[in-house]
């Protein structure tokens, strides 16, 4: 084992962090502050053409003022499953329909309903630290297991080692920056 073998490591390290990364930051980016988001309807999915499609594929959305979202379905026909579709994503979202566009108010967060949220972006965020946390154990026991084989020195064992610890501290770093930002914005703290 060479130093390409360890800087390949790393690269796959760093990949599969960024993986985690973006799924902690998509997860995030659902969970409803006070102000309106279309990405907050990316989980909705309507039945349409035979199948489940996601919403912004049936519908435009659009946010004409901060706490309401509108949606314009392409296909008029389609207004009815796009209503069901959103009232059934539990997310706390009672849609009204005038037959042609769909107004969504996003009704003001409870302090408790805040605090709920919070408890839920805490959860996302750990749960991704432990997704960092198990991409640098596996690392690690590669990196242990080309030492026994004598495939790298003791010293390129504990760069590796310590490059993936920096990785994984830079990526749980992103996770808690993106947890703190989160937080602000609910409880506006």
């Amino acid at each position: 084992m060479d130093v390409k073998d360890l800087k390949e490591l790393s690269a796959e390290v760093s990949k599969r962090m960024n993986g985690a990364l973006e799924h902690v930051r998509k997860e995030l980016s659902g969970v409803r502050t006070g102000r309106a988001s279309v990405s907050i309807l990316d989980p909705v999915q309507v039945e349409a053409y035979g199948g489940l499609m996601p919403l912004n594929q049936v519908a435009q959305l659009s946010i004409p003022e901060p706490s309401l979202i509108v949606a314009q379905p392409f296909d008029p026909q389609l207004t009815g499953a796009i209503e069901r579709a959103i009232q059934k994503s539990n997310l706390g979202l009672n849609p009204a329909s005038d037959g042609k566009v769909l107004r969504i108010p996003l009704p003001s967060l409870t302090e408790e309903r805040r605090k709920e949220l919070s408890r839920l972006v805490h959860k996302y965020a750990e749960d991704g630290r432990n997704a960092m946390r198990q991409v640098r154990r596996d690392a690690n026991d590669r990196l242990k297991k080309m030492l026994k084989d004598h495939a790298i020195s003791e010293d390129d064992e504990r760069r590796g080692l310590e490059d993936v610890q920096k990785i994984t501290d830079q990526h749980v770093a992103m996770i808690d920056d993106m947890q703190k930002k989160k937080d602000v914005e609910l409880l506006g703290k």
